[in-house]
C-alpha cells in the first residue's frame, strides 16, 4: 500500500487500533481533531 501524503494540508494519522495510516476525508472535515480510527470496524 502506498504511503499517504499530506492531503488538503492535513498530515496522515495512524489508527489507534490497527496501526494503519489513513488520510483526511471530507466527511471528517468538521471533527478531524477527534478522529482516532480508520474505519467503523476499528472503532467497534
Amino acid at each position: 500500500m502506498p504511503t499517504p501524503k499530506t492531503k488538503n494540508g492535513f498530515e496522515p494519522r495512524t489508527c489507534e487500533r490497527c496501526g494503519l495510516k489513513f488520510e483526511w476525508r471530507k466527511k471528517w472535515s468538521k471533527d478531524w481533531a477527534s478522529v482516532k480510527y480508520c474505519s467503523k470496524k476499528c472503532k467497534g
